[in-house]
């Protein structure tokens, strides 16, 4: 029987979560408040969503960022569902550096590579634009969608895959009809997760964003240095609720 945490630890901890939370919580509060300046509650509403259909701007950043992150999960999921099955299938030389290669992306600060990824960009002579981006959230969500189909690959029976070979099935479709199957809450997962880091990312875009490819991000920041208007609470609530979806939904999918 699991013996419950002592009230002092569920103290501490929801005291932790509340202080991470609050300021959260109170941009998604004042996103229906009717002030426009938005330091005290005046009443609810719901004007500040319905005028972020009239804003051009944001509505071509949201545009590019799911262009982006569609394309970004797509690209990265596969490829970080194959780079995660030949580590965890196969033993050849140099494995272990692979493998650690594999995490510089993930604990390596982003400013860092923001600014590698231009310096890349501007020696190979390549203009700044959508695809600059696209291709710099790719570099980084590989390395997540491989970390977790290959957490997901670790958990599998591999007697499996050796049935479908004695029995006579090649490689290629051992893999397409075993293997994958089993994979697929893993690579969904992935997929999810690399979608929301492309789509929430600022500060590696802002180095690779050319003139005129604005994500959505950028176009929320450009807003807030001109001052704190309730639209921009508005779209960063749309913002954490669909992410925090995403998020959750990849966790289910991971854990299944």
């Amino acid at each position: 029987m699991r013996r419950r945490p002592p009230r002092w630890v569920v103290a501490a901890a929801g005291g932790v979560y509340l202080f991470l939370h609050l300021p959260i919580l109170v941009l998604m509060v004042f996103s229906f408040n009717s002030s426009r300046f938005g330091v005290s509650w005046t009443g609810f509403t719901l004007d500040w969503y319905r005028r972020l259909l009239e804003r051009d701007d944001l509505l071509l950043g949201l545009r590019r960022s799911v262009l982006v992150g569609l394309a970004t999960a797509l690209v990265a999921t596969v490829l970080g569902t194959l780079i995660a099955v030949a580590l965890g299938r196969r033993r050849f030389r140099g494995r272990s550096a692979v493998e650690a290669f594999l995490y510089l992306p993930i604990v390596t600060p982003e400013i860092v590579v923001g600014i590698s990824l231009l310096m890349l960009f501007a020696f190979a002579g390549v203009p700044l634009g959508l695809a600059t981006i696209t291709v710099a959230h790719i570099a980084f969500g590989v390395a997540f969608v491989a970390v977790v189909v290959r957490a997901r690959l670790a958990g599998m029976d591999g007697s499996l895959e050796e049935a479908a070979l004695t029995l006579g099935a090649d490689e290629i479709t051992a893999f397409r009809t075993v293997t994958l199957p089993l994979l697929a809450p893993g690579i969904v997962a992935g997929a999810l997760l690399a979608f929301t880091l492309s789509f929430d990312d600022y500060v590696i875009t802002s180095f690779v964003a050319g003139a005129g490819s604005s994500t959505l991000p950028l176009v929320v920041y450009s807003m807030v240095r001109r001052g704190i208007e309730p639209s921009v609470n508005a779209i960063s609530t749309v913002v954490i609720v669909v992410t925090a979806v995403l998020l959750w939904f990849a966790d289910r999918m991971a854990r299944r």
